[in-house]
């Protein structure tokens, strides 16, 4: 099902920088007059806030199912809405977390990909990976913020997870844009997206008429 608007993903390991260089690229596209809806996985809905409250004690496939079910609610609530409107969406975390975060803890990625069938795939899904010693270095600075991250092996498995998710979604038709952050700033991150992205769709008389009418 085509819409209006752009729907553009970021994923990558913890620790990269995901919503530093979302709300850098927000500003960007603000700037220059899009419209820009900023939201992130799990969401900020009853599903995704219970997802995100108990992922610690939720595993494998019981939690694989959460997420979808957060995904599938949050596409219906919050995402198709706004792409109805023709809004450029940019959501932090979406299916490429899934096919990596979900196979660390051993749920097999033909699985995961039933679950998640029918969901809106994205116009483009940007990975942000940098080298492993990298990411070890940002997540001490930061913190963890789940148990995967108290992990030492866990940055460099999720780099080459996220590689294999690239395949995958380019299989599946979606572009993809992997860049490695190890030296690259947000702001110069934010404007490779930037200039990536696909043009806007071109609006017809009824998606006008169905913004009026939302508006």
């Amino acid at each position: 099902m085509t819409h209006p608007g752009r729907f553009i993903t970021l994923d990558g390991p913890g620790g990269i920088g995901k919503s530093t260089t979302l709300a850098t690229l927000a500003g960007l596209l603000r700037e220059r007059g899009e419209s820009v809806h900023a939201t992130a996985e799990p969401s900020a809905r009853p599903i995704g806030r219970f997802t995100r409250a108990n992922a610690d004690h939720v595993h494998g496939h019981a939690l694989a199912c959460l997420v979808a079910a957060d995904r599938y609610d949050h596409i219906r609530h919050e995402l198709r809405p706004h792409l109805d409107l023709g809004d450029t969406v940019l959501c932090d975390r979406y299916l490429a977390s899934t096919l990596v975060v979900q196979r660390l803890d051993d749920v097999p990625e033909p699985f995961l990909l039933n679950l998640n069938a029918d969901i809106t795939l994205p116009d483009l899904a940007v990975i942000l990976t940098a080298e492993p010693a990298v990411i070890t270095h940002r997540l001490r600075a930061r913190g963890a913020h789940h148990r995967f991250e108290h992990d030492p092996d866990i940055p460099a498995r999720e780099v080459d997870l996220y590689r294999q998710a690239a395949r995958t979604l380019r299989s599946m038709g979606v572009a993809v844009l992997t860049l490695d952050t190890s030296t690259l700033t947000p702001l110069r991150a934010a404007e490779r997206i930037r200039d990536a992205l696909p043009p806007p769709r071109p609006r017809n008389s009824g998606d006008t008429a169905a913004t009026a009418e939302t508006a």
